[in-house]
């Protein structure tokens, strides 16, 4: 074998019609490596281009080690090796292959393909989560790449144990017809030489979009594609245009890094303009009266709170984390680009969750995707290979085969991974729909679902097709060794509830029952709010009766929270931080399925009941208030007997029908609301109420941003709601002594 030959045929097809090629050098991984060097020393391609990622530094050239390849995002490379000898990461892979560009070459080094699917590395073994073993992770998900290794075009293969070459990954492609180039649009803002630079007509629609936001209103702009579609270069061509007149551009993304494309490209472009244009260093430049400027997310937040930029862009916005994206909503005018499909390995927390909060702000939004290729050719082969190794383009069924499922029409269904691994229309269905519904799915996610032991794929089908689904994760069965090793603040993967319970809730005894955790749940946007989800729930429940319990554990909001309590799910823990990713506060809830898991529950509901008011008005006391109301009224217990005292009951009432205050002593108000809420009645009181009743008395908000909160035109009209909201209270819980104060008042 010719392994360098092989790798200068490859290089050259893919230059001669700017796609990209993917070269498999399987065997022993030193045999590996000297190929490697060989091949890289043949290739027409300067060191600075090149980039390894994996454990060890063995090249002159860049070295990333696999934790580290999110790096490349937003960066271009001509040739990026990555060896998976011990680990492949399935979110690193697709990182990587973004990376490369038009005319390059993505180098696997693998271990030989016949028997990669039966060795487990670093990654299997963050499956094997106790109490199973290393031995209980299967490999499915490497068998499956290794069979789209052998299907795909433009992938070549070499087996530097017997030094042959099994593919050579040429696919003599056609000539391609010239571009026929774009229209300008009419009556544009940004000068000619702003759309002449763009290199797709996608590119310029992006560009005619940017200049939506010259009118100095609440404006946004949404710009999504895929690895390669010129969003970052659309990014720095608007802003370059924006500084040339004469405003300032703030700039921000996960790391600088991330936005070097968008700095490149709008000095690129003023230096054409004749701009006078300084660099004076990485991530600022200024054009005359204008600037482009990069600052880190939590710097852009307070500017923007502040009104100091005109203009504020996000480049890589999935990887932004969800609460610092809707801080950036104070500022006027905002664009926002981001990668889809996961590449970044930051899930969909933007898609899920920020554009609904985007959508509700004050801003005039513009949204738009970019599909055509700029780094590569449409129709690549290698971003072809990825998205079906990876399922980075899995979608759920067309709406129209599932748009009349209900309950009566469903079918519970078992997704068995060796099903899921070798039926590609059923893979892509389940795993499409948990993509699009939850934020945080990713590549990773995919090979837990085909080899991590602790996972089950249950789903509801329509006439063969999937119209929800849910990820269920194995927890508890702790051994009292592993229980004491949490208790004593050792983590143990793959057991969440177990480990909030035991090492924050300093309950040694609960990682030994026996419990599953839905992990995920989605239902087709075609067939929602027919009551699937719940129907899927039931069935899980029927099915796994050995648990002990069933959880979840999610960013809450108000309408998940009355999901997850309508199923009989009950809060027994909220993170006091909000989620990176969700912007929200993460609960948990359980459903007992067993008489030890209803005392698991209860046991951790009461407590949870007892404490609340004291996170409410403390590091909880900016909670959505339907959020802490509904987890409250989904704690399923029998309340204990109200203890206040006459006197303190004197002060409630006096507060509710008299002159009383409630800032004299807010404790017994608080024991009281609680008490209300855990009952779940509603007394005639209005959705407003009781907000009043979380916002004031549990939360601690001061009058006036209570007041700002609801609605209330004044801080005495909402001292006087208080009052009012309180007597229906004071009626149905006072005794004697409140009682008495209320006659005398009325």
């Amino acid at each position: 074998m010719d392994v360098e030959r092989a790798a200068l045929a490859l290089s050259a097809e893919a230059r001669e019609v700017t796609e990209r090629r993917l070269l498999v050098l399987a065997g022993d991984r030193e045999r590996g490596y000297d190929a490697l060097e060989t091949v890289l020393e043949a290739l027409p391609v300067g060191i600075g281009e090149t980039t390894l990622v994996g454990p060890d530094d063995r090249l002159r050239c860049e070295h990333l080690k696999t934790a580290e390849s999110g790096r490349l995002l937003g960066a271009t490379r001509s040739v990026v090796a990555v060896d998976a000898h011990a680990t492949l990461r399935p979110n690193a892979l697709g990182s990587v292959v973004g990376a490369v560009d038009g005319g390059g070459l993505l180098i696997l080094l693998a271990p030989a393909l016949e028997g990669w699917p039966d060795r487990r590395d670093g990654f299997d073994e963050s499956l094997a989560v106790p109490p199973f073993g290393l031995e209980d992770v299967s490999g499915r998900f490497r068998e499956r790449l290794v069979s789209t290794l052998g299907a795909h075009r433009g992938v070549a293969i070499a087996d530097v144990d017997r030094d042959r070459l099994l593919r050579d990954g040429l696919t003599h492609p056609t000539p391609r017809l010239p571009d026929e180039g774009f229209e300008l649009p009419d009556d544009h803002l940004f000068p000619t030489a702003a759309y002449d630079a763009c290199l797709t007509g996608d590119q310029a629609d992006a560009l005619a979009a940017f200049e939506s936001l010259v009118e100095p209103e609440p404006r946004a702009v949404v710009c999504e594609a895929d690895r390669g579609r010129g969003k970052s270069s659309a990014l720095g061509l608007a802003a370059a245009c924006f500084a040339a007149r004469g405003e300032d551009v703030l700039v921000t993304a996960p790391a600088f890094r991330n936005a070097r494309e968008l700095f490149d490209r709008a000095e690129e472009f003023l230096t054409e303009l004749d701009s006078t244009t300084e660099r004076p260093e990485p991530g600022q430049v200024d054009a005359g009266d204008g600037s482009v400027e990069f600052r880190p997310p939590e710097e852009v937040v307070e500017a923007a709170g502040a009104g100091e930029p005109d203009l504020t862009f996000v480049d890589e916005a999935a990887a932004v984390p969800v609460r610092r994206l809707t801080d950036l909503l104070a500022a006027d005018r905002l664009a926002f680009a981001t990668t889809v499909h996961g590449y970044e390995g930051a899930g969909r927390g933007f898609s899920v969750r920020f554009m609904d909060r985007l959508a509700e702000s004050r801003h005039d939004v513009r949204e738009l995707a970019l599909a055509e290729p700029i780094r590569y050719a449409a129709g690549d082969p290698v971003e072809a290979w990825a998205g079906h190794a990876l399922e980075l383009g899995a979608r759920p069924a067309v709406g129209q085969v599932v748009a009349d499922a209900t309950p009566e029409t469903a079918s519970y269904r078992r997704l068995d991974p060796d099903e899921l691994a070798t039926d590609e229309t059923l893979l892509g269905e389940a795993f499409g729909l948990l993509v699009l519904a939850h934020y945080r799915t990713e590549p990773d996610d995919l090979a837990r679902v085909l080899d991590a032991p602790n996972l089950h794929v249950r789903a509801l089908t329509h006439d063969g097709h999937v119209v929800a689904v849910c990820l269920l994760a194995r927890e508890g069965g702790l051994s009292a060794e592993w229980r004491a090793g949490m208790y004593e603040g050792e983590r143990i993967r793959g057991n969440m509830i177990p480990d909030v319970l035991t090492s924050q809730l300093r309950d040694e005894e609960a990682g030994r029952l026996r419990g599953l955790r839905v992990m995920r749940i989605a239902t087709h946007h075609a067939a929602r709010s027919r009551g699937l989800g719940s129907l899927l729930l039931r069935r899980v429940r029927e099915e796994f009766g050995d648990a002990d319990w069933l959880g979840t554990g999610f960013g809450a909001t108000p309408e998940l929270v009355s999901f997850w309590d309508e199923n009989g799910y009950g809060a027994v823990h909220c993170s006091t931080t909000r989620n990176d990713a969700s912007g929200e506060y993460s609960t948990i809830m359980l459903a007992p399925t067993s008489e030890a898991g209803r005392e698991l529950a209860d046991r951790h509901g009461a407590r949870f009941a007892r404490r609340f008011p004291a996170i409410a008005s403390d590091s909880l006391s900016d909670l959505d208030p339907d959020v802490a109301r509904g987890l409250l009224e989904s704690i399923d217990i029998d309340p204990p007997a109200l203890s206040l005292s006459d006197g303190e009951w004197r002060i409630v009432a006096g507060s509710a029908y008299g002159p009383g205050l409630f800032d004299v002593d807010p404790g017994p108000f608080r024991t009281l609301v609680v008490r209300y809420f855990l009952d779940g009645r509603e007394l005639g009181l209005s959705a407003r109420e009781r907000r009043l009743l979380v916002a004031r008395v549990l939360e601690a908000r001061e009058w006036a941003a209570a007041a700002d909160l609801l609605g209330y035109h004044s801080t005495g009209q909402c001292m006087r709601a208080l009052g009012d909201a309180l007597c229906p209270l004071v009626d149905a819980y006072g005794g004697e002594a409140a009682l008495a104060v209320r006659d005398r008042f009325e």
